[in-house]
């Protein structure tokens, strides 16, 4: 694999993750009720569980999308 193309998939990856965890955020935010009613149904948990279940989830995802693509695109940018 060339250093190009890792570089290019690292940061369309990037691009992609950051793109899904923004639409997770959007449509907790528009239709939190409607999924916290869908949720209660399976689960019995709390708003305040529920509301704290999608913010630590999509904190760790976008800490994750820094760590395993955002720095090493960056990284590799800086060394080539």
């Amino acid at each position: 694999m060339s250093l190009e193309l890792l570089r290019a998939v690292l940061g369309w990856s990037a691009i992609l993750n950051l793109l899904f965890v923004s639409v997770w955020f959007a449509l907790f935010r528009g239709m939190h009720d409607r999924m916290y009613a869908m949720h209660s149904r399976w689960f019995h948990l709390s708003e305040e569980t529920f509301d704290g279940i999608h913010y630590g989830g999509m904190a760790a995802y976008k800490v994750a999308t820094w760590l395993l693509f955002i720095m090493p695109y960056v990284a590799l940018r800086i060394a080539g």
